[in-house]
């Protein structure tokens, strides 16, 4: 069985993650969905950023 760690929060942060859990749902699965939520938005806006700063090659330029 894996190790239980605690996290201490406020209760406007526990009342807050209260709402946000569906019926049955744990704390760890609402922590895993927001982890995960939050690296595909991270990832969303880095190649957002990438796109609007970087410089690209065609694909036709390129040479073996």
């Amino acid at each position: 069985m894996p190790a239980v760690k605690r996290i201490p929060v406020t209760e406007p942060v526990w009342k807050e993650l209260s709402e946000m859990r569906s019926a049955g749902q744990t704390y760890t699965e609402l922590l895993e969905d927001l982890i995960e939520a939050r690296k595909k938005d991270r990832l969303a806006s880095d190649m957002m950023r990438i796109e609007e700063e970087g410089t690209f090659v065609p694909l036709s330029e390129i040479k073996d």
